[in-house]
């Protein structure tokens, strides 16, 4: 029998906020300070100790809930969600249950391949809801011991709850990414999955499928949530070993029981935790020690702050500059847009000057823009940060501005410079912070070469092989190319390959 894999995903967001959600401790990352160093009688679950709330996360709350298009109520309240762990020190977390700062929603997400199982989709927020981190467990190599370090305890959270809306690994992962970079956009969070500043527990099961290839049966097989994951492709990988582990279980009728795993990155397999737990397990009553938050009068302020959107700057990258969709979702998810928008900008206004258009006055300014955003699209996604990653920079910290890329590009696209050379640039600003025009004639990777130096260089070649003269002659057109490379390889790229080919011709003709 075939299965279809039915996925939700539960995606805990730290808010980038100066402290914590209920205390005046510095929100920290591990390794910012020693172990409980940011703690307090709050955070740490003193007697007598009383919860404030911090008003900058609830307003980063409320944003991330426009930007998913939720519903926000006109009030929302605390409860208690009650477990015992030594990383919570209460004895309860600081939740939200039954009325949640952000309600309904959905985000669209747009597959890198188009030939997916869904090109496009839309994914369903059940809710989005606060709440406090537990502490962070240091467990000894051996399982002699656990320390706890309490800095992360009481740092705010972002809890998104999905509608088990997907229907692949490579879907959940897609979501996480267009996710991120949402979050990043609007100022929530750096959502760092690496640095646990965005953690996903991933649900799924199988439902069999009849031969038309619709569910075979209404009632839902048991889900299983897996935990640990804390990569994009760790929630591929984990999603897809779940898929088969659990096809291999239906097949021989041992069906999988509700659960909790974990994922094991170094084994590639998830390994059974407990029995999955139901909200009534948790004991939830309302927090006596927080009153309800009236959420009516920063509502629509907070809707006000929203920027432009990162599906809205995929398409706006598309349609003002042309840049092509795969571009347009690089630049976006590697947090470039705004270099290209003003890459973007200085060759638009090149482009309508008279260098632009040339002696013959060039009047297909849109077509020029369609081939300036692809050549700029691929020396920012591709060679430049290949050349940052190569020297550990980022974009912001690199010595190259917009306004010299722009430079850069403007030469490749006069034809002034050949590739390998533009890249032996492209490393030297990248280097420097030199001005590309410079750069170019200081370290000679123009291609200048004189005329007469080239038809001497073709001369030579033309005296020391008759036999590819006689081949062109007798109509060989490509033979051409093989003695521009000779050209190129004798001046060591220096020379304009289109001049060289004309003058080859010229004199073989």
């Amino acid at each position: 029998m075939k299965y279809a894999p039915i996925i939700g995903l539960e995606i805990h967001v730290q808010l980038k906020t100066a402290s914590k959600l209920f205390c005046g401790c510095a929100n920290v990352n591990d390794g910012d300070v020693g172990p409980n160093e940011a703690i307090c009688a709050v955070c740490t679950g003193q007697p007598g100790a009383l919860p404030a709330l911090n008003a900058k996360a609830l307003e980063l709350a409320m944003l991330a809930g426009h930007a998913m298009h939720c519903e926000i109520p006109d009030i929302a309240k605390f409860d208690r969600k009650n477990y015992f762990y030594p990383d919570l020190p209460k004895g309860y977390q600081i939740s939200q249950f039954d009325i949640p700062v952000c309600g309904k929603g959905f985000i669209d997400v747009e597959m890198d391949d188009p030939k997916a199982l869904r090109p496009s989709f839309r994914i369903e927020i059940t809710r989005a809801h606060l709440e406090e981190d537990a502490a962070k467990n240091q467990h000894a190599p051996d399982g002699s011991s656990t320390l706890v370090d309490y800095n992360r305890g009481g740092t705010p959270l972002l809890e998104i709850v999905t509608e088990p809306d997907f229907r692949s690994p490579a879907e959940a992962k897609a979501f996480l990414q267009e996710l991120r970079a949402l979050m990043r956009r609007i100022g929530v969070s750096d959502a760092d999955m690496e640095k646990g500043q965005m953690r996903c527990d991933a649900n799924i099961s199988l439902m069999p499928l009849n031969e038309k290839g619709d569910f075979a049966q209404a009632v839902w097989n048991p889900k299983v949530e897996v935990k640990n994951i804390n990569s994009f492709r760790a929630v591929e990988r984990a999603l897809a070993y779940e898929i088969e582990r659990q096809t291999g279980l239906y097949d021989t009728n041992t069906p999988p029981v509700q659960s909790t795993r974990g994922w094991d990155e170094n084994r590639g397999v998830t390994t059974e935790q407990r029995t999955k737990e139901g909200s009534a397990d948790y004991r939830y009553f309302p927090e006596p020690d927080l009153p309800p938050v009236d959420l009516r009068d920063i509502r629509e302020a907070m809707r006000s702050r929203l920027p432009e959107l990162p599906s809205q700057t995929r398409v706006r990258l598309r349609d003002e500059w042309g840049f092509s969709d795969a571009d347009a979702r690089t630049l976006v998810a590697m947090d470039w847009d705004a270099f290209a928008d003003r890459v973007m900008s200085e060759l638009g206004a090149w482009l309508e000057s008279t260098d632009a258009k040339g002696e013959t006055g060039g009047e297909i300014l849109t077509e020029n823009k369609k081939k300036l955003a692809k050549l700029a699209g691929g020396w920012i996604t591709s060679k430049l940060a290949g050349l940052l990653t190569e020297t550990g920079k980022t974009i912001e910290a690199t010595n190259i501005d917009p306004e010299n890329f722009a430079e850069f590009l403007k030469i490749l696209w006069k034809g002034e410079i050949n590739s390998a050379n533009g890249q032996k640039l492209l490393a030297l600003m990248v280097e420097t912070g030199g001005d590309p025009s410079h750069l170019m004639e200081e370290h000679n990777l123009g291609q200048n070469m004189d005329e007469g130096e080239v038809k001497a260089i073709i001369e030579r070649l033309i005296a020391e092989n008759p036999k590819q003269v006689e081949q062109f002659k007798a109509g060989k057109e490509n033979i051409l190319m093989w003695f521009v490379g000779g050209v190129m390889k004798a001046t060591e790229g220096r020379a304009n390959p289109e001049k060289v080919k004309e003058i080859a011709r010229e004199m073989m003709g």
